[in-house]
Formats: structure tokens, C-alpha cells, sequence
């Protein structure tokens, strides 16, 4: 015996109905339980099908494999359900259930259930349920064969003949996955391609049409699409991903000029960071000289400060890139008020390896701001972590004393704040470190 219980496998696989019964009851989830009780061991259930479906799969017969798949239908079932009233808000159910489902998608191949069956029973659950598990029809093809996916087309048609009378709007969703799929496996690119066509809500629906031709081959369609999606949907979130399909394109087709002006024309637009390093590495794939594009990208960023000083910590962050540390500290220097934290401290970090003098001032000032700042819980802490790299400062200057006058100085104008008194304490009797106990 091993692995299953006593009753339930021989040799580690599941050998009969009871056998199975017994594996799938802790799957039945009463809607009247509460939602947080006994979710880790409905997990180790599930798992426990799962292993076993597994063992079975590679071991058993072709009569045990049929069993199988009406099996792990059934834990698909039920785990489907049980989501409905459980909380899952970490997720590991939701696991187990897609770990079972790609099972059943390997066990329906092994031994293919009836055809109606599988491909009613795929609608139903992509289109009524509760919208999992997710339905991946490539998983099934092979079980259900041609015949399976045109009566799933036919229950999709009929499904969209509903849709206006019911207006809702995951069946409505659902019924568009499926269409696409069915597109996608039938290799007919064109049609792929229209039904995608159909809805162009995001970029990323144009960047899929662009990979569907590009992996057949017709690179120059390709291209046109990713364009026309950057002209629809330049605001895109997902567009980036798209701009990057359209400059590997235009790589692969011989026109590296043409796909750096890309990078320049979007950093143009939006002057960041992230287009900065894109545009970076785009210059450095296609061997052209560096130095006239980090020139011009810092011009166009002075040149935007001008007129609005918020560009200056794009502009603080490209000269860094550029190891340009003290041009960067100059700007930084004359707009701190509109620079972010993380820009601030950095800067501050740089220029007090070269010149600690410089950064005393400023460093002092934050620590002030931070106490101050009524409405931070964390005030104290993030003042007292500032004291560390200012203390730094003050003793690369060889003015040891010179910080002990300026904590006296702050404990005198503090004295009204026994907490941040009683943090600080803490903090010169860890040697500068904080101490959860100080509290």
C-alpha cells in the first residue's frame, strides 16, 4: 500500500469508484459554512485529487483513465462552486483549481470523453459560470477534434443570439473569448485577425493582431497594425508593449534609423525615464553612436524645464544615467521643491561622497520636515533614519561636535515631544540604530 490511504490506491493509484468518492467528498462545500473556515484543508483535498489524478494518468488502464476523467469533471465542478462561497483572497484555491483543470485537459486527451459532452459542458462554463476556471479550448482540441470545436462555434452562435435580449456583460465577454480561440485554432490568420478586429478596445488587441502576422510571416502587416494602434491608442497603458513589437520589426526589417527616430518621437512625447532607457537600448542595438542621443535627449529635457520646472526630476534621472552627477545636483539644487523623495536622497547620497558640506543643510531640513508632518504616523522613524547619513556628513568634515551641538539644538526646539525624545534616546544608545523598543 502507499501514498493513498488503506482503501484508496494500490501502489499509489486510485483503483476504484469508491476510491474516488471518497477522494472527491471533502469537495463539496456547504454554502451555510463560514467562508473562512477550512480553507486550508479543502486546499490539501484538492491536492490530494490532483496527486492522485496524476499517479493515474501515467499508471493506469484505459478503463481507469475514463474513470479519471469523470473524476476530475466532478472536483472541477466543485471547486468551482465551493469559490463562489469561500474566500480565496489568497489564492491558493484558485490554484488548485487550475492545476485540476489543466488535468482534466490532459486526461480528456488520454481517454476523450463523449464530444457533445466535453464541448457543451466547455460553453456552459465559459459562458454561465461564475468565470473560472479560465477555458483554454487549445488545452481540449485534441479531445474533442474538428467535430468538437465547430459544435462548440455552433453553441457560441447561438449564444451571441441571446446576448442583445440579455444584455450581460461577462456572458457577452465570454462569448468573445471563445470566438477568438476558435479563430485562432482554426490557422486561418485573416480570420484571427477580424475577429480581433472586432473589438479594439486597447493596444493590446492591436499588439496580438501584429503577433498573429508576424508569426506567419507577414512582417509588413504586422508593422501597419502596430502603427495604426500607436495612432489609436498612444495613451495606452499597454502601448509600450506595442511600440516594443514595432521597433523589434523594424530591426528585423532592415530599417534601424527608422526604429530609433521611434524611440525619439515617443521620449519627445513623453519625456521619462522609461522612454529615455528604451530609446538607450534601441541606439545600442542597432550600433549607432550613443553620445549625440544622451546629448539631445538632456536638451530636450532642459528645454522642457523651462517651461515647466515638474520635468526636473526626469532630467535629474537621465543626467544620473549619464553619470553626470554634478550637473545632475545643480538642477536638483535649484527645483528641490518639485523633485520626489527617492530623487532628494539620492542626489544627497551622491553628493556627500564628494562634498559633505553641501548636503547638511538639506539633510537637516528633511529631518525637521519629517517631524513636523503631523499627518505621518512614521514620522519620528523616517526622521531618525536621516540622522544616520548626516552624521556621516558632519564627520567626513572631521566636525564631530558640530552634529552633537546640532542634536542638542534639535532635542531643545523638540522638547514638547516626549515620543520622538524617547525615539531618539534610542537611537544614540543603538549607535544610530532604531530599535523597535523605543516605540
Amino acid at each position: 500500500m502507499a501514498g493513498c490511504g488503506s482503501s484508496l490506491c494500490w501502489d499509489g493509484v486510485v483503483t476504484s469508484s469508491d476510491s474516488w468518492s471518497a477522494l472527491l467528498a471533502p469537495l463539496r462545500w456547504d454554502r451555510r459554512r463560514h467562508p473562512y473556515s477550512g480553507r486550508r484543508e479543502y486546499s490539501r483535498a484538492a491536492r490530494q485529487v490532483l496527486a492522485a489524478g496524476e499517479r493515474l494518468l501515467e499508471h493506469g488502464t484505459s478503463a481507469e483513465r475514463a474513470a479519471l476523467v469523470r473524476s476530475l469533471r466532478t472536483a472541477v465542478d466543485r471547486i468551482t462552486s465551493a469559490l463562489q462561497y469561500m474566500d480565496d483572497s489568497s489564492g491558493i484555491v484558485g490554484d488548485d483549481l487550475r492545476a485540476v483543470m489543466a488535468l482534466y485537459a490532459r486526461a480528456c486527451c488520454a481517454a476523450p470523453p463523449p464530444t457533445k459532452t466535453l464541448a457543451t459542458w466547455l460553453v456552459a462554463l465559459e459562458c454561465d459560470g461564475p468565470g473560472w476556471p479560465e477555458v483554454r479550448l487549445a488545452h481540449f482540441a485534441p479531445a474533442l477534434g474538428q467535430k468538437g470545436l465547430t459544435l462548440i462555434a455552433s453553441l457560441v452562435d447561438a449564444k451571441v443570439a441571446t446576448l442583445d435580449e440579455q444584455g450581460w456583460s461577462r456572458q457577452e465577454w465570454a462569448v468573445r473569448d471563445l470566438r477568438e480561440q476558435l479563430a485562432q485554432l482554426s490557422g486561418d490568420v485573416d480570420r484571427y485577425v477580424a475577429v480581433l478586429a472586432e473589438h479594439l478596445t486597447h493596444a493590446g488587441r492591436y499588439q496580438l493582431i501584429a503577433q498573429a502576422l508576424r508569426e506567419s510571416g507577414r512582417v509588413e502587416d504586422a508593422i501597419d497594425w502596430c502603427r495604426r494602434g500607436l495612432a489609436a491608442r498612444v495613451s495606452d497603458p499597454k502601448a509600450d508593449g506595442l511600440r516594443d513589437l514595432l521597433v523589434d520589426l523594424l530591426i528585423a526589417t532592415g530599417a534601424p534609423d527608422v526604429a530609433v527616430q521611434e524611440r525619439r518621437s515617443e521620449f519627445e512625447r513623453r519625456p521619462i525615464e522609461s522612454t529615455y532607457r528604451a530609446l538607450v537600448v534601441t541606439t545600442a542595438r542597432v550600433g549607432a553612436e550613443p553620445d549625440p542621443v544622451a546629448a539631445w535627449a538632456v536638451e530636450v529635457l532642459r528645454s522642457r524645464v523651462a517651461g515647466d520646472p515638474r520635468y526636473a526630476s526626469p532630467l535629474v534621472t537621465v543626467l544620473l544615467v549619464q553619470d553626470r552627477v554634478d550637473e545632475a545636483w545643480d538642477v536638483g539644487a535649484a527645483h528641490r521643491d518639485v523633485l520626489g523623495p527617492s530623487d532628494v536622497l539620492t542626489l544627497l547620497a551622491l553628493r556627500a561622497a564628494t562634498h559633505p558640506q553641501d548636503v547638511l543643510e538639506p539633510y537637516r531640513t528633511l529631518i525637521e520636515g519629517h517631524i513636523l508632518a503631523s499627518h505621518d504616523k512614521w514620522r519620528y522613524e523616517r526622521a531618525l533614519k536621516l540622522l544616520t547619513p548626516l552624521r556621516a556628513a558632519y564627520l567626513a568634515l572631521g566636525d564631530a561636535a558640530g552634529f552633537a551641538g546640532y542634536l542638542d539644538d534639535l532635542r531643545g526646539r523638540h522638547r514638547i515631544r516626549p515620543t520622538f525624545l524617547r525615539k531618539l534616546d534610542a537611537w544614540q544608545a543603538g549607535g544610530g540604530r532604531l530599535r523597535s523598543a523605543a516605540r
